[in-house]
């Protein structure tokens, strides 16, 4: 599905944190160490600039998710 828009600052600033990680892992906390939002990330899913990697069985409410090569262009322009 794609975006209908560009990111919001804050989703442009979430996805810019995976590039420098292994497999464009995101990050469940933010640079305060208080967890991501989970309406910006389902928001970053529903526009395919994020997916899924694998569900974390101690926290299944957790979204642990990887860049997708549309995020890596949306946040490489960040």
């Amino acid at each position: 599905m794609a975006p209908t828009k560009g990111p919001t600052k804050a989703q442009k600033a979430w996805l810019a944190r995976g590039l420098a990680q292994p497999g464009g892992k995101l990050p469940l906390f933010d640079h305060n160490g208080r967890r991501v939002s989970t309406r910006l990330v389902r928001a970053c899913l529903d526009a395919g600039w994020a997916e899924p990697w694998f569900a974390n069985p101690l926290k299944p409410d957790w979204h642990i998710c990887k860049l997708t090569d549309a995020g890596r262009q949306v946040a490489g322009a960040a």
